[in-house]
């Protein structure tokens, strides 16, 4: 009997928390202690990296968070969980709905974003000047994954992304406190630098490439940052999912049901004659 309970206990080990009867801890402290002295964001930090950070680093992926709520039904993850609930879902079941539209294209390029700021921070440590640094390695991005360089472009916000020179700022002050390094929002402007060379235009950096520059500021690998997007975004999705609940509606689909789409198939009658 012993072992069998051994065996069952031992399925799924975990830092994360501890529970028992009249007891949880997570990463060890209980957690009558974390209610009413820590923030959400500090949460979100501890349950991911297993240490609470500074109220300073709170307080600044506490701003990426909130940055990236929500950009309106034209989104595609927020247009979905609107239809969801014209289809009868729940709450639960529109951001369920919404997250799982949150992949490579749509909600992924922060997570990319962060691969490319790490390449080129790799680069400038180990000698090359930032703008060298930034050129050589989107020429490999565009090489080996794709010609879509993550974290800028926009094709709302032109020639600059309200949110990005904002998120900047911050971090910029969050430098001079000693907050973080600075070294990634180096980075991020070196980035855009050479992308408006290239194209002879702005090139703004989006909400992506600004909160990558945060979150590889306070040390979160690029998967995190992606599931830190989830997160940020589903305030947005379930905010849209009970406005929808309150206007009603059944079954709306992507366009107005006046609106057709392009048929490009056989057609019988035009193809007899």
């Amino acid at each position: 009997m012993s072992d069998t309970r051994s065996d069952v206990s031992d399925w799924w080990t975990t830092d994360i928390i501890d529970m028992a009867p009249g007891q949880i801890r997570f990463r060890g402290t209980p957690i009558e202690d974390l209610i009413g002295n820590v923030t959400f964001p500090q949460m979100i930090w501890l349950m991911t990296r297993g240490e609470v950070p500074t109220q300073a680093q709170a307080d600044l992926l506490q701003c990426a968070l909130v940055a990236a709520v929500d950009h309106g039904p034209q989104a595609p993850s927020i247009a979905a969980a609107r239809m969801a609930v014209t289809c009868g879902l729940g709450l639960n079941g529109a951001m369920a709905s919404a997250v799982n539209m949150l992949d490579d294209v749509h909600g992924g390029a922060g997570e990319q974003a962060v691969e490319l700021y790490f390449w080129i921070d790799d680069a400038i440590a180990g000698g090359q000047p930032p703008l060298d640094a930034a050129a050589e390695m989107i020429d490999r991005w565009q090489a080996e994954r794709t010609m879509f360089v993550p974290g800028f472009g926009h094709r709302f916000h032109k020639p600059e992304d309200p949110r990005a020179p904002r998120l900047l700022g911050l971090v910029d002050e969050a430098v001079k406190s000693g907050t973080v390094e600075g070294r990634f929002a180096t980075v991020g402007r070196a980035v855009q630098e050479t992308l408006n060379g290239r194209k002879g235009k702005p090139v703004p950096m989006n909400i992506d490439g600004a909160t990558a520059v945060i979150y590889a500021e306070l040390g979160f690998a690029g998967p995190l940052a992606r599931g830190l997007f989830c997160l940020s975004r589903s305030v947005g999705v379930i905010a849209h999912a009970w406005e929808q609940i309150n206007q009603g509606g059944r079954n709306k689909g992507p366009t107005p049901p006046g609106y057709r789409w392009t048929y490009t198939g056989p057609n019988p009658i035009i193809d007899a004659d």
